[in-house]
């Protein structure tokens, strides 16, 4: 196992190491890697899925102009260990990994970002472990699976009729191998996942490697909730946040931008950014203004700290 260092320091982000590593977790071990440089309070970037490495966050690497960027691969995808335990694919597990990965980088003040799946992971870590996390960015959140799936619905009903009814029929039978079943999610993800054409590398990456924890988690497709996800609803909690929180979605995003905005109102003093054009890949469709919505967001923060 590569070696981590363990790091405590006065300024926020001025003797996190640069480099990659592992951190061993409940499991087996986790990849990290930390780029960027300079001294502003750090930024820890939480990918979707469940399951799903993120790779497909590469364009946000250039937030590290002035801060230390920490990404990693939650266990069971990407460059982490694969498992088959199924008593570790739980919210639990991935919020006291995140603590692991934290603690191990000796992270004592940042930023928590996450995306998808991870603003379910980001809001159980920060309802648990709160002390030190500066400011929270939620970017195309699902914060209730309910809420999620109604907006799916509504979105396959956009579709052309050919590929609305070929999702809806199979879903209906539980037949997630059909060929034009297939093609039609194709067509549903390259309205509201990943709009730029061709798929980035990075994107094509992330589907490739993704982790059976996906299925355990959330269930057989995009459209159908039957694991541990499936009653997940953190709406009443979002109130009691009580730090500086961002909320990030695309013109066409799977997380609309009305379900967006209502997480938003419910955050005092929350700011939403809907990104025009962009999908559920903000960053992958429209890499320059995600970005920039996202530093606007924490220099403010960094006067203020």
């Amino acid at each position: 196992m590569t070696a981590f260092y363990l790091i405590r320091h006065s300024q926020p982000g001025g003797t996190i190491k640069v480099g990659e590593g592992y951190v061993q977790v409940d499991g087996g071990k986790v990849w990290y890697e930390v780029t960027g440089k300079g001294l502003k309070t750090p930024l820890v970037l939480l990918h979707g899925g469940p399951g799903a490495p993120g790779y497909y966050l590469e364009p946000m690497k250039a937030l590290g102009e002035d801060r230390k960027l920490v990404f990693y691969h939650q266990i069971g995808c990407g460059k982490s260990d694969r498992i088959s335990d199924t008593s570790l694919m739980t919210v639990d597990h991935y919020v006291e990994e995140l603590r692991t990965v934290i603690t191990s980088l000796g992270l004592t003040r940042y930023y928590l970002y996450g995306q998808s799946w991870g603003s379910m992971l980001g809001m159980e870590y920060y309802l648990r472990y709160p002390e030190g996390i500066k400011g929270l960015l939620f970017s195309s959140p699902c914060l209730s699976t309910s809420q999620w799936l109604a907006d799916t619905q509504q979105l396959i009903e956009t579709l052309p009729d050919a590929e609305r009814k070929a999702i809806q029929t199979c879903e209906a039978n539980k037949v997630y191998d059909d060929p034009a079943y297939l093609q039609a999610a194709q067509a549903f993800y390259e309205r509201f996942v990943a709009r730029k054409k061709p798929w980035s590398p990075e994107v094509e990456s992330t589907f490739t490697q993704m982790g059976s924890n996906y299925e355990y988690m959330w269930g057989p497709s995009e459209f159908s909730a039957t694991g541990e996800l499936a009653s997940y609803d953190r709406r009443d909690a979002l109130s009691t946040i009580n730090v500086p929180t961002l909320f990030i979605g695309g013109e066409f995003d799977e997380a609309t931008p009305s379900t967006v905005k209502a997480y938003a109102a419910s955050v005092q003093g929350a700011e939403v950014a809907i990104i025009s054009g962009a999908a559920h890949l903000t960053m992958q469709d429209a890499p320059l203004e995600n970005n920039q919505v996202i530093k606007d967001f924490l220099h403010k923060l960094d006067r203020n700290d």
